[in-house]
């Protein structure tokens, strides 16, 4: 996937060159044609990605989640019983 990714990339770099040689009359012109194409080929590659790593992403976000659900939980926890002391310290004074 990375090579395929990375030759349409210089094929892109390639036509870039061309449209800057053929278009120097008519700068204006010229960077809205290559904004339009840097559109097109971002799109198309983020669709080819998530065809074959959808499933793979999914996997790893709820595994983030998880691990993140009981950091916050042990957090608590220690929190918990720091706070039970300081009350009955203060209750003892």
């Amino acid at each position: 996937m990375a090579l395929f990714a990375k030759q349409q990339l210089q094929q892109q770099q390639q036509q870039q060159q061309q449209l800057q040689q053929q278009q120097q009359h008519h700068p204006q012109q010229q960077q809205k044609q290559q904004q339009h194409q840097q559109q097109h080929q971002q799109q198309q590659q983020h669709q080819h990605q998530q065809q074959h790593q959808h499933q793979h992403q999914q996997q790893q976000q709820q595994q983030q989640q998880q691990q993140q659900q009981q950091q916050q939980q042990q957090q608590q926890q220690q929190q918990l019983p720091a706070s039970a002391n300081a009350i009955r310290v203060a209750s003892a004074e």
